[in-house]
């Protein structure tokens, strides 16, 4: 089965949810049109140029509407579903009050899986509409405005969510309830290691894979207390403040804007970090030996730090 009639009969099942989707038959009529309209007005061996106003007016600004509402829509049911899943104490009683804790084990693995599905079969489906639009045109224009919507942080795969609902599943699979009978898009997803290094990993349909690297690009080990900055790159909370010039005891969001990710160089990526805690409790369970060794070395780092902080607090008070 071609993937443009799966993907349809994937969002038709979807319906209820009101997700939103990548319009790919809307999109296949753009670019069937700019080869028409191109085969009449250039030679036929020639296909429409690189600056083309049939497309470029109307499949690019179409596409990424399109991508910012799939992008906003996950973001926003993943992060109310963790939140529900992580709330303890007087957070999980008020949540319990207003109606929102109702769920079991069981409910909780399906929506977060239904929700990886979502983000990882629309991203396969943009990411086959730009092919398909570089390959009609000969061109690059696909690529660098993937590259582009990066920067804008409107790909999918850069969501910290994604990364947090992933771990999310396989916690829940493995420690809660026994694994439900897969769908036929959603194979498997779990933690692999390659040469000590771990990744997570999505299997989907057509043997299509997904693979989020677990290490961290500053200390080159596996990421502990993982962040995630804004443009998507995850390292580990006492290298990220390193990186941003701060103390552990002020913490990310005092970073200044100007400061930059070590990978991409995009500058106020820090202030809106986020927290991994799924994928934390994953790696915490699934390394126990590099964990307990990582817990006795940040321990001694982060009381050093805060011992710097409050010795600089006294000078400052008694004017020293």
């Amino acid at each position: 089965m071609k993937f443009c009639k799966k993907y349809q009969e994937y969002m038709q099942g979807q319906q209820q949810k009101k997700l939103p989707e990548v319009g790919l038959k809307k999109l296949k009529k753009i670019l069937k049109k700019c080869r028409r309209d191109s085969s009449q007005s250039h030679k036929p061996s020639q296909t429409c140029p690189n600056q083309c106003t049939v497309c470029d007016g109307t499949f690019f600004p179409s596409l990424l509407s399109e991508m910012s509402e799939i992008v906003g829509c996950f973001n926003e049911r993943a992060q109310k579903l963790l939140e529900l899943h992580l709330a303890s104490g007087f957070k999980k009683y008020i949540l319990w009050f207003k109606g929102k804790v109702h769920k079991n084990h069981t409910a909780l693995i399906q929506e977060g899986e239904d929700l990886v599905t979502y983000a990882l079969i629309n991203a396969i489906a943009i990411r086959k509409i730009l092919k398909k639009y570089d390959k009609i045109h000969y061109s690059k224009q696909g690529q660098l405005f993937k590259s582009q919507i990066q920067t804008m942080h409107k790909e999918i795969l850069q969501s910290p969510w994604l990364c947090e609902l992933m771990a999310f599943h396989i916690n829940l699979r493995e420690t809660k309830v026994e694994s439900r009978k897969e769908t036929a898009l959603f194979d498997e997803c779990r933690l692999t290691f390659k040469d000590g290094k771990p990744s997570l990993t999505c299997d989907l349909f057509d043997s299509i894979k997904i693979d989020l690297d677990l290490t961290c690009s500053i200390c080159l080990d596996t990421v502990f207390d993982p962040v995630s900055l804004t443009c998507g790159h995850i390292f580990c909370y006492i290298c990220a403040c390193s990186a941003a010039s701060v103390s552990i005891v002020d913490g990310l969001k005092a970073a200044n804007p100007k400061e930059k990710c070590p990978l991409c160089r995009e500058r106020a990526v820090y202030e809106g970090a986020v927290h991994l805690e799924e994928l934390n409790i994953l790696l915490g369970r699934s390394c126990q030996e590099y964990w307990k060794q990582r817990l006795q070395s940040e321990r001694v780092e982060r009381i050093k730090q805060i011992k710097e902080h409050w010795d600089s607090q006294c000078r400052g008070i008694m004017g020293v």
